[in-house]
């Protein structure tokens, strides 16, 4: 996975972002700005889940999207 493209696009991408994990708030997505261990962290604070299924549903979210 090229994460890259991620970090390099984040402000049009967060709102994808958002839209997949509603409960992330604005200060969220500014504080976590493309990087993916503190996307992953905030989901895992915010849904109360496992890491593991957390970089799972990144993995699975990044996968499905049209680049």
């Amino acid at each position: 996975m090229d994460w890259n493209r991620v970090e390099g696009n984040w402000k049009q991408i967060s709102g994808k972002v958002k839209e997949k994990w509603g409960k992330l708030t604005d200060d969220d997505l500014t504080a976590i700005d493309g990087n993916r261990e503190q996307l992953e962290g905030k989901i895992q604070e915010r849904y109360g889940v496992a890491r593991d299924q957390v970089r799972k549903d990144i993995d699975d979210w990044y996968g499905a999207q049209r680049w």
